[in-house]
């Protein structure tokens, strides 16, 4: 077995931040304004209305619910969109020329991608704490989804890059596989304010589960048990990066 080339591995992790901070304001400070829209349109206009958690308003329950959704999008845009343009471009050569395994290229990739997710979310985070009265009960429970959650979003961003030959398989990708399971996954509501039959449908979401466990780490409520939020999380992770090692081995779609 070959030893883990640490140095390769941080090189293209460094290469990967910089790649997205380099245009900040449209990877971070973008999506944090229009995240921040969306507390303003539903957290002042039905903040009164509803009580989703008892104790909670509104616009409390709803932040943890856009900071991951914030997390998980640009956690998969950040993979999907440089593999892509590294693809169209030719430049991912240089890359797999360089002397770094399969699993180096994978890890420098999704830590990356965990490092925007994050970035975005702190940004968003920052602004409720000093807006809203936002409690943390259990930070760590907060950290570990929110790294896990954005881990696995890299990693399907990954997935979606390696698959899609042009722009436009990755937006669809996006628009018809990304955008509808983070809005349905229990960001703006509780599931139990559902029918029956929309509830059973939201337990094959992959990403309630991950939306429910992070906003459990602020309030200590959920719709589900923080042990089996935290168990699916781990099998989609563990099963998307499997998908990828294995593709990245084979070097499905990278390499002419």
């Amino acid at each position: 077995m070959n030893n883990f080339n640490a140095a390769g591995c941080w090189a293209l992790f460094v290469k990967e931040v910089k790649r997205f901070y380099s245009v900040s304001v449209q990877t971070i400070f973008a999506p944090v304004v229009s995240t921040l829209l969306y507390l303003l349109v539903f957290g002042q206009v039905i903040d009164t209305q509803i009580e989703v958690f008892s104790g909670l308003e509104y616009s409390q329950f709803l932040i943890p619910g856009l900071v991951m959704m914030a997390i998980l999008q640009n956690a998969f845009a950040n993979t999907s969109s440089s593999l892509i343009q590294s693809k169209m471009h030719g430049n991912l050569t240089f890359a797999l020329l360089s002397p770094i395994s399969p699993f180096e290229f994978y890890l420098a990739f999704i830590a990356a991608s965990v490092v925007r997710g994050l970035a975005v979310g702190v940004g968003i985070l920052l602004i409720g704490i000093f807006g809203f009265d936002l409690s943390f009960n259990s930070p760590s429970w907060i950290l570990l989804f929110a790294v896990l959650s954005a881990a696995m979003m890299g990693g399907l961003g990954m997935l979606a890059g390696i698959l899609s030959d042009k722009y436009d398989h990755l937006a669809a990708f996006q628009n018809f596989i990304i955008m509808p399971l983070t809005f349905l996954s229990g960001v703006f509501y509780s599931i139990h304010a559902l029918p029956e039959i929309w509830q059973q449908a939201s337990h094959l979401n992959p990403f309630f589960y991950m939306v429910d466990g992070f906003r459990y780490g602020f309030f200590e409520q959920s719709d589900v048990s923080i042990g089996l939020s935290l168990l699916v999380t781990l099998f989609f992770l563990t099963l998307i990066s499997a998908i990828n090692l294995i593709l990245l081995n084979k070097g499905v779609k990278i390499r002419k």
